[in-house]
């Protein structure tokens, strides 16, 4: 696995925390060691993380979307589908995993796939949990990026959580 460098200033993703930023390293004390970790900032809140620089994936820490990626996550939200099990337990664990995992781009794909259900027949209440999870993940991981994508990403989650076919 490659080893993931940050900088200060970087948007990062810490599941559950969401989007952050690098705000530098720092030394820790751990037992007789003292260890670098990366000091992550969150907007709108005094939280902070600790990650330690040897090993940051070990956490979850990835970098966030960045505007060239904002395309492919576009053509996922609009087009993907995904073989969710129609059995209740078996799909719940799969969107469970899906949603845990932060991936943006499967996260879209699940998003696709749970607005095609809402369009043809609802969904159920803890499916549609995790289908504003998903908008809301995915709305965090475009926040602060403002190309053209970006806002017609915006758009189109608002839209596709606001959409009620049976009325």
């Amino acid at each position: 696995m490659k080893q993931m460098a940050f900088e200060p200033g970087d948007r990062v993703v810490l599941p559950p925390y969401g989007i952050g930023v690098v705000s530098g390293t720092c030394q820790r004390p751990v037992g007789d060691a003292t260890r670098a970790y990366y000091e992550l900032q969150f907007a709108h809140t005094a939280s902070r993380a600790y990650v330690p620089v040897a090993a940051p994936q070990s956490a979850g820490l990835r970098a966030a979307l960045t505007e060239g990626d904002l395309p492919e996550l576009l053509c996922r939200l609009q087009d993907s589908s995904l073989d969710l099990p129609k059995q209740w337990a078996a799909r719940q664990r799969l969107v469970t995993e899906i949603i845990a995992s932060g991936r943006p781009l499967e996260l879209a794909v699940l998003a696709c796939e749970l607005r095609r259900w809402n369009m043809e027949r609802g969904l159920p209440d803890l499916d549609r949990q995790a289908f504003r999870q998903a908008i809301k993940l995915l709305e965090q991981e475009v926040s602060g990026l403002t190309s053209q994508n970006a806002q017609a990403i915006q758009h189109f989650l608002d839209r596709a959580w606001n959409e009620n076919p049976h009325n």
